[in-house]
């Protein structure tokens, strides 16, 4: 292609994304097709012009489905899957001041194993175990909670003999049926809303619910009920630890019913698994780092009487039950080699202790 010609379909850039191994693929007005790799965005290709917007409709108009494109009108922004040969995508197309964007995750079709992502089976293990209660994957957006949940639901799906519900925003991993009767929904396309699908759900007879996202009041209280009465709930939220998830759904409530929902929340709750995404050393991709809380008798107690503060102190003398702090994960990390001293200082949430601890290494 020469360096000025727009592709008449998405379709050229996204599997250009997949082939370059990217994770998001960009086509925004006013700036040339870009992509995310090893956590940097830059142009495809350096000296491409800047797409117009009716380059960018045009592009809009080679993938969109009549309803689809009918939310992009009437809301301003649309998310939905789409697929190829190359892969699978999760797409945002969203008006913005200067015309029209496209946002493309790549979703790396394969799931993961825990061992792969660096996750301790010794500890998230016996939480599958759970016939109820919820459990939640936290962390910034592109942070790698999708691909965390799916290798956690890839593990429940061959461990046990049950019905997993999922409820995602759009479909992003497909799960082959294994132990497990897998059925998957996605908002939008099969039900209006989360809360919605969590109606629902109960009605599905499902022992595992997965739900997509936890962001408003309704699909919070739906999942903690679901958790209360006999299923085990899996959720993300968009949250950088434990004590901040905790805060967050507790937040989403009026003032008087905060108390009850403590109670709820320290008595369904039993795990957190906060996680980032840190640029490894060597220059080779990125490594996560895991926070992980589990819920013991001193951290229902903490919860049930709002004082999350002091979680953190909890999580340093739960390590022998699997508990771990973001900094605990960041020093040890940096101790190993595989992220630099100045990454791990600039992430963590104690930065003069983490300048401390890693006073011996040089970068």
């Amino acid at each position: 292609m020469s360096e000025h010609q727009v592709l008449d379909h998405v379709d050229g850039y996204l599997s250009l994304g997949v082939e370059y191994d990217a994770s998001d693929v960009h086509l925004s007005t006013a700036y040339p097709p870009a992509w995310r790799r090893v956590g940097q965005i830059a142009p495809i290709w350096e000296d491409h012009p800047p797409l117009m917007e009716d380059d960018v409709w045009k592009l809009v108009h080679s993938f969109i489905t009549p309803r689809q494109l009918e939310v992009l009108e009437l809301q301003g922004d649309v998310d939905f899957s789409h697929q190829n040969e190359a892969g699978r995508y999760r797409v945002q197309v969203a008006k913005t001041r200067l015309g029209i964007d496209i946002i493309a995750r790549i979703i790396k079709s394969e799931i993961k194993q825990m061992k792969e992502l660096g996750l301790p089976e010794e500890t998230i293990i016996p939480l599958t175990k759970y016939q109820n209660g919820l459990i939640l994957v936290t962390g910034a957006v592109g942070t790698g909670k999708s691909t965390t949940m799916a290798a956690i639901v890839d593990y429940v799906n061959a461990d046990r003999e049950d019905h997993i519900l999922t409820l995602e925003d759009p479909i992003e991993f497909v799960y082959e049926c294994r132990g497990c009767h897998v059925t998957q929904r996605e908002i939008h396309n099969h039900s209006e809303s989360f809360p919605r699908a969590l109606r629902g759900a109960l009605r599905q007879d499902p022992d595992v619910i997965i739900v997509g996202e936890m962001r408003e009041l309704d699909t919070i209280q739906l999942a903690l009920t679901a958790a209360e009465t006999g299923h085990l709930v899996f959720g993300t939220l968009h949250t950088g630890n434990a004590p901040r998830t905790l805060d967050r759904i507790l937040d989403v409530f009026p003032t008087e019913q905060r108390a009850q929902i403590r109670v709820m929340v320290a008595e369904s709750l039993r795990g957190i698994i906060s996680q980032q995404l840190i640029p490894r050393k060597d220059g080779e991709g990125r490594v996560a780092t895991h926070e992980i809380l589990i819920n013991t008798t001193a951290v229902a107690a903490l919860i049930r009487e709002g004082k999350t503060y002091m979680l953190p102190g909890v999580m340093q003398t739960g390590k022998n039950v699997g508990m771990t702090t973001m900094d605990d994960s960041l020093c040890q990390r940096a101790l190993e080699g595989v992220i630099s001293k100045a990454e791990a200082v600039r992430r963590a949430e104690n930065q003069m202790e983490m300048e401390k601890l890693l006073a011996n290494i040089e970068d």
